[in-house]
């Protein structure tokens, strides 16, 4: 497999994902808080106050209005990576289509659907469908979405800890065998909860920095304010909650992918009590010298509890996961590759056994396979090293998520007590900041996603199958050319939305008709 076709097929998939992850969280959130304002709206009209009714109705479909922009958008750049598993990834789709298709197949047939058909009706619906109806797709629309995200991260999870599967040695593909395991793993609902919460978070911002436009305008000032009402406390409980996930999360990663945790917080040598080291990298550092890891201040212990939620336990470094270490039972990574390679040679040998017909060879081999079949894909790679990702990327885009998610703790309760107590007009700086939050939390968001996915190389599914062997094994040019195809798309699309969405915030929610 030529390593520039891959890395041309890699830049490719991150290029789709970031252009289509500007818009998805945008939805997942912003369908709830829509839901929110219609339902204080429809609850204003059981009441028969009308004016609050429609300044609630105003503002609902005000939000409305650039959301079913944003999914629009959000629909045309997701369809190409359905694409793309075919033509830049075949040999992945061959080998795990099986299992990793289902949950996939799922969203399409069940949610997918769902979400469509309820967003015509909440969308056009508001003067044909009763009010009470149209609420109820509202809704429905946000659960929709949001079952497309659970389904998505399930599939994602499966990559990051497959489980629930079997290697088909006469197929040499993935089987399932247990769905269950696939969905309710530890890893999928702690990463659904995560990303659905960082999405969360992210809507709010969304309504905040454009709310908080109006109010540096001095323009729409009881419509922002109405919209601060809800997204504000919006923004504080998924903070939190987010710090919560997180923790589970760290903890997950520290048990299921050690060589991601270690490599996040740039520890090389294992330790009891293990720091937290807010800093720097040593770009000097290599395994098995003296020098420091990380320049910066340390939290002794934090890692040991962040992980394993024990102040003094052990959490494994590089160092421990390449060379192995015997006392805390960690198998040195030239003896996984060792036995992986021992079921690659099985594998081989019982296809050709069993084009010979030899079935006496065939089951020898066989017993040999199924007793190796766990570290297969550690077979692929070249030597020891090879199993840890790139340490900069990723403890650069941990130190930025968490430094961020610290942030909005603290901000965002403030400026919630500024709109209690009516001030949040008066201090111009907070208000600045506040117009800031959206492209932060886009940055968080992006540092997350990094640090998942680049963390869990060297694989494409951890452990069992490496990216160099996933991608198709096509010409260099035609990658290139898809690549550029598919960006001058992207870039249409994304000054297409910026248009219609600026034209939208700039006319305001004065001319939205009820």
């Amino acid at each position: 497999m030529d390593l520039a076709v891959v890395d041309w097929a890699r830049s490719q998939f991150a290029m789709t994902i970031f252009f289509h992850f500007i818009f998805v969280p945008i939805t997942l959130g912003t369908t709830f808080i829509v839901a929110f304002m219609e339902t204080i709206s429809y609850k204003a009209y059981k009441n028969n106050d009308i004016k609050k009714a429609e300044d609630w109705k105003r503002t609902a479909k005000f939000w409305q209005t650039l959301l079913a922009i944003n999914f629009a958008i959000g629909i045309a750049t997701g369809i190409i990576h359905e694409f793309e598993f075919g033509t830049n990834w075949s040999n992945y789709s061959w080998m795990m289509g099986d299992v990793f298709g289902a949950p996939l197949a799922i969203e399409g047939v069940m949610a997918f659907f769902m979400e469509a058909s309820f967003a015509v009706v909440s969308f056009f619906g508001w003067k044909r469908a009763t009010k009470k109806f149209h609420l109820f797709s509202t809704w429905m629309l946000a659960i929709g979405t949001n079952l497309s995200g659970l389904w998505i991260i399930v599939a994602n999870s499966f990559m990051q800890h497959p489980t629930g599967f079997k290697l088909n040695i006469d197929t040499a593909r993935a089987e399932m065998v247990d769905f269950t395991r696939i969905v309710f793993q530890p890893k999928a609902m702690d990463t659904f909860l995560h990303q659905i919460s960082s999405a969360y978070f992210l809507s709010a911002t969304f309504v905040v920095t454009i709310s908080v436009y109006y109010l540096l305008r001095n323009r729409d000032v009881v419509f922002a304010k109405k919209s601060l009402a809800v997204a504000i406390p919006f923004a504080v409980i998924t903070s939190f909650f987010l710090f919560l996930v997180g923790d589970m999360q760290a903890s997950t990663v520290t048990n299921m992918q050690p060589t991601k945790m270690a490599v996040a917080e740039g520890l090389f040598e294992g330790e009891k009590g293990a720091p937290i080291i807010v800093g720097i990298l040593n770009p000097n550092k290599k395994m098995g010298d003296d020098k420091t890891a990380v320049w910066g201040i340390p939290f002794p212990h934090g890692l040991s509890f962040l992980g394993k939620h024990s102040w003094n336990a052990f959490v494994p470094g590089m160092e421990d996961l390449v060379k192995g270490n015997k006392e805390y039972g960690i198998t040195p990574a030239a003896e996984l590759i060792r036995k992986g390679k021992i079921a690659i040679t099985a594998m081989k040998a019982y296809h050709k056994a069993k084009k010979e017909k030899n079935q006496e060879e065939m089951a020898k081999q066989k017993v040999i396979f199924d007793k190796y079949s766990k570290y297969f894909g550690y077979g692929h790679l070249q030597k020891p090293e090879d199993i840890l990702p790139p340490v900069a990327p990723v403890f650069y885009s941990f130190h930025v998520m968490v430094g961020l998610g610290t942030f909005y703790m603290m901000f965002f309760p403030f400026l919630y007590f500024l709109l209690r107590k009516n001030r949040i007009t008066k201090s111009k700086l907070i208000l600045r900041i506040a117009s800031w939050t959206l492209l932060m939390s886009y940055i968080s968001l992006f540092a997350g996603w990094a640090m998942a996915e680049m963390g869990r190389q060297p694989w494409t599914v951890f452990g069992v199958l490496p990216t160099t062997k996933s991608a198709t094994p096509i010409h260099l040019t035609n990658v290139k050319l898809s690549f550029f195809i598919f960006l001058i798309i992207f870039v249409i699309l994304g000054i297409a939305e910026a248009k219609l969405m600026l034209k939208q915030i700039k006319a305001g929610p004065k001319d939205i008709e009820l």
